[in-house]
């Protein structure tokens, strides 16, 4: 048997493993604060770049005062960028390449959002109310929605603006047929999750109404997953609104929009590159932040 240790060994030993363990809890919690400042700047530099953009789409006009964006002089057609009173020049007929810029991107600002909050009004409730209901209804609801979102996205935006012409209006209506869908499958595989949940089989024994049951358990534990995809279903729908306008069957001309600034650029690219580059790059930076945050808020609640 061992000896057992003399009693003045006892608080060194005990007083080394109190510094070690106070050693290793404060490497842990700097590590943890680093950690966690990664993770709000994950949030808040793409949601900082997008607060930043939307508010000189809409708020800018009104502030500062900026050229109209059409109805431009020819006079002026041409400009380079830097000239006076027009910082990022004109376009081949005299508008302003600026004012046309925060125009055109407040124009997609509109059709992304509204086509997103359609998608998850309509989609999302449709969803729901299959996932949760189960059996005759559930089949009906997707199978709609399979139909739906078994023709290529853009082909049936396509097909859907050239029947109704081109506005923005249509274009939003276009671009919903397929955020539709979209957000009908996911909240119902969300909603097919939930309904075999312990709490909620807890609360349809305590005879919790359907109503009650849908608002109060179904739609708070799914909404972040909606929320997520909402965001990603914003860059989406710019994009195609971009593709639709360059196509002419988005924001008929000389309206601005993102997607027709491009595609008459495109027409002067040799001479004008800037026409071309300036709208591509703002398109580019609103949808990879809107990626980016979609992506940053599923990683911190937990969505899968």
């Amino acid at each position: 048997m061992a000896a057992p240790l003399p009693d003045a060994l006892r608080p060194d030993i005990a007083g080394t493993g109190a510094d070690a363990g106070a050693g290793a809890g404060g490497l842990g919690r700097p590590g943890a604060r680093r950690r966690g400042r990664a993770r709000a700047l994950e949030i808040w530099v793409p949601a900082g770049v997008l607060i930043l953009i939307a508010a000189a789409c809409f708020l800018w006009p009104l502030v500062y005062p900026v050229p109209p964006p059409v109805g431009g002089s020819i006079l002026n057609a041409g400009l380079p960028p830097f000239s006076p009173g027009h910082i990022l020049g004109t376009d081949p007929v005299g508008n302003d390449i600026l004012s046309r810029l925060l125009y055109g991107g407040r124009v997609s600002f509109e059709v992304g959002v509204a086509t997103a909050l359609i998608g998850l009004v309509v989609g999302g409730l449709l969803g729901i109310v299959a996932g949760y209901q189960g059996g005759v209804v559930d089949a009906i609801v997707m199978r709609v929605l399979d139909v739906l979102i078994a023709f290529p996205s853009l082909v049936l935006a396509l097909v859907i603006a050239e029947a109704l012409g081109p506005s923005e209006l249509h274009t939003i209506w276009a671009i919903s047929f397929f955020s539709v869908p979209a957000f009908g499958r996911i909240a119902r595989a969300a909603t097919l999750r939930l309904r075999e949940q312990t709490f909620m089989l807890a609360a349809r024994l305590s005879g919790t109404g359907g109503r009650r049951m849908l608002l109060r358990h179904v739609v708070p534990n799914i909404l972040p997953q909606l929320t997520t995809f909402a965001l990603l279903g914003v860059g989406i729908a710019i994009i195609l609104e971009g593709a639709l306008s360059y196509l002419g069957l988005g924001i008929p001309p000389p309206g601005p929009s993102w997607g027709n600034m491009i595609a008459l650029g495109a027409q002067t690219l040799t001479a004008s590159p800037e026409l071309v580059l300036i709208p591509s790059i703002c398109l580019f930076v609103t949808v990879l932040c809107l990626n980016l945050l979609g992506d940053a808020l599923r990683a911190r609640w937990g969505v899968r």
